[in-house]
């Protein structure tokens, strides 16, 4: 008898150390793969940006992992002192440990994964890829801060995907001389009109585009 797949979402806890971060998974029945979000500055895993994204993904039969870089109580602090969202060590080895649970997971740790980073969650997930290698299929990064990782971008072998909004200046420069840096399968993505945050009308549906596409290839 064929085992029946079913549609697994639930929130759930993931144990760092001494503190416990909390995600949300969701995987469709027939998913090829799992994407693990970073999301940036300021964001978490509730995000409308990231969900929207997600729900993209969802549609093409890939897994997600949204979860929350920073515990409550730092993200407390760091709403004032903005200290920890630029703490990429600290954010990549969240995302590392995160990567380990869902390697151990008996729901996802048969699939291929993937990290999409945002703004500053983009370095930590180079940065993780860099350490992981072939472990991560593929890399996304959208209006990301990728020259935060400019000393192991030669290091990553994952495919990586740099989506860049084309009213995103300064950061369209940065996102342009890190490319250069990467030696793997890479791809620059402008989406024209689109500022830091993709808050204009379908430029986010863009992103959740062209990140299917680079996962379901990819992954």
């Amino acid at each position: 008898m064929v085992e029946k797949k079913t549609l697994i979402s639930q929130e759930v806890e993931i144990p760092i150390g001494s503190v416990s971060l909390e995600g949300s998974l969701h995987i469709p029945p027939e998913a090829k793969g799992i994407v693990l979000f970073a999301h940036g500055s300021g964001s978490s895993r509730h995000s409308p940006r990231n969900q929207l994204v997600a729900n993209f993904l969802h549609d093409n039969q890939l897994g997600t992992l949204l979860f929350d870089l920073l515990t409550p109580e730092e993200d407390i602090t760091d709403q004032v002192t903005h200290e920890l969202r630029f703490n990429i060590p600290l954010l990549a080895e969240r995302l590392l440990a995160a990567t380990e649970w869902i390697e151990k997971h008996p729901d996802t740790h048969r699939f291929s994964v993937g990290y999409f980073g945002a703004s500053t969650g983009a370095a930590a997930a180079l940065i993780a890829a860099a350490e992981l290698g072939p472990k991560i299929s593929a890399v996304v990064s959208r209006g990301g801060r990728p020259d935060l990782a400019g000393h192991v971008l030669h290091k990553v072998q994952s495919p990586t995907l740099l989506i860049v909004g084309g009213s995103d200046f300064g950061v369209i420069e940065l996102n342009q001389s890190s490319f250069d840096l990467l030696e793997c399968k890479k791809k620059i993505e402008i989406v024209p009109g689109a500022t830091h945050l993709f808050d204009e009308p379908g430029t986010l549906e863009e992103v959740g585009r062209m990140a299917s596409i680079w996962f379901s290839d990819n992954l």
